[in-house]
C-alpha cells in the first residue's frame, strides 16, 4: 500500500538518503542537505499560495509506504525555468540548395533555444526500489498530473518532461563531451552539480553556442545518445509515454537527452478522469484498479484503489483503508482515473 503525498519538512533526512543511492550522472534529485531544504521550503510555499495563473510554483510529491518510510518522490513546477527561461536544443532540419550544382539535401542542426519556458515541467521523478516497481511507479508518476487537473488554474495547458541521457558507470556523457566540454571547460557531473540540474542559469547563455550546431560535424558516439534514454528512465519514458506524451525536436543542452511533451488534452488523467464523490464502500464486480486523488491542494493525497468509475459524474465506492489513506469521509470530492 502506497500513498502520493506533498512533501513535509519532516522528511528531509529520508530526502537525504534517497540522494545517495541515486546514479551517477541521472540527476533527478536535489543532492544536498541545502537544495532539499530549498525544495522543500519551495514546494511548501507553492501549496500555500492560491494562485489565480502559474508563476515560479514547484509542488513536491513523496510515495509514502504503509510503514511510514519513503519510497519516492516526483515534482512538477508551474512553469519552467522559474524566474528566467528553460533551455533546451530544437533538432531542426535545414534545407540546403545549389541550383548551380544541381544539389539539394537536408542537415539537421541543434539550435539552443527557450521554447519551452512557458511549459509545466515535470521532474524529480525516482523510486527507492525502480527495478522491482509495480504499479506504485504510475501512481507517483501520474499524481502529479491528476492534482494539475483538479487545480488547471497553477500550471499551463502543455507539459513536457526532461529524461535521463546517456552515460556511462563514471558518469560520463558521449554528448557533453562532444559539445558542452568545448565551451564550459569541465566534466559533465562537474557541470551538473554546478547548476543543480537546472537548465535556466545565465551562465547557460553565456557559455553555449547561439549559433546552430550541425549535428553530421560531432563524433558518431555523440550522435547516437541523442534522444536516447538512460537504463535508468526507462521507467518513467514508458509510463509518460502511455499517459500521452511524446517526443518530438528537443533535446537536452547537456546529455542529448529527449523531452517528452503533450498538451493536456492528450493526457489521460485530464482527459479521461472524472470527477467523483466519495462513498465508502465493496467495489462492483467490474472494478478495477484506479488512481483516486483527493481535490484539495495542501492536504492533496493520492493512492490506488479498486473502484468503479461512473460514466458521468456521481459517486464511487471506495474500500475503508483507501478512504482513511486519502483522509476523506463521504461525500467528499475526489478524481478518478483508470490505471
Amino acid at each position: 500500500m502506497f500513498i502520493v503525498r506533498p512533501v513535509q519538512t519532516s522528511d528531509i533526512p529520508a530526502l537525504e538518503t534517497l540522494a545517495t543511492a541515486t546514479t551517477p550522472g541521472v540527476h533527478t534529485l536535489p543532492r544536498t542537505r541545502k537544495s532539499i531544504e530549498k525544495a522543500v521550503e519551495r514546494s511548501l510555499a507553492s501549496f500555500a499560495r492560491q494562485p489565480e495563473m502559474p508563476t515560479d510554483e514547484s509542488y513536491y510529491f513523496v510515495l509514502e509506504a504503509d510503514d511510514g518510510s519513503l519510497a519516492g518522490t516526483a515534482s512538477i513546477s508551474a512553469t519552467a525555468g522559474a524566474s528566467g527561461n528553460f533551455f533546451a536544443f530544437r533538432n531542426d532540419v535545414l534545407n540546403q540548395v545549389s541550383r548551380d550544382l544541381n544539389i539539394s539535401h537536408s542537415v539537421h542542426a541543434l539550435t539552443l533555444c527557450s521554447d519551452l519556458t512557458s511549459h509545466s515541467q515535470l521532474s524529480s521523478f525516482y523510486l527507492r526500489n525502480r527495478g522491482n516497481a509495480g504499479d506504485e511507479a504510475a501512481l507517483l508518476s501520474r499524481s502529479r498530473l491528476l492534482f494539475a487537473a483538479a487545480a488547471p488554474q497553477r500550471f499551463s495547458d502543455k507539459f513536457f518532461a526532461s529524461m535521463s541521457g546517456i552515460t556511462d558507470a563514471e558518469g560520463r556523457s558521449p554528448f557533453w563531451e562532444a559539445l558542452g566540454r568545448k565551451f564550459f571547460q569541465m566534466d559533465f557531473l562537474e557541470a551538473e552539480r554546478l547548476i543543480e540540474g537546472a537548465r535556466n542559469r545565465t551562465l547557460i547563455v553565456e557559455l553555449m553556442p547561439h549559433y546552430p550546431v550541425y549535428v553530421p560535424l560531432l563524433p558518431a558516439e555523440a550522435q547516437a545518445a541523442m534522444g536516447e534514454v538512460h537504463p535508468e528512465g526507462a521507467l518513467p519514458f514508458r509510463i509518460l509515454s502511455k499517459e500521452g506524451f511524446a517526443q518530438d525536436e528537443y533535446i537536452d543542452i547537456f546529455d542529448g537527452a529527449p523531452v517528452l511533451r503533450a498538451h493536456k488534452l492528450a493526457l489521460r488523467s485530464f482527459s479521461e478522469s472524472v470527477e467523483c464523490t466519495a462513498a465508502a464502500g465493496n467495489a462492483g464486480a467490474d472494478a478495477g484498479i484506479c488512481l483516486v486523488a483527493t481535490r484539495r491542494d495542501e492536504r492533496f493525497r493520492a493512492v490506488l484503489a479498486r473502484c468503479s468509475l461512473p460514466a458521468a459524474p456521481g459517486p464511487v465506492a471506495l474500500p475503508a483503508d483507501a478512504m482513511r489513506r486519502l483522509d476523506i469521509i463521504d461525500g467528499d470530492p475526489i478524481l478518478c482515473v483508470t490505471l
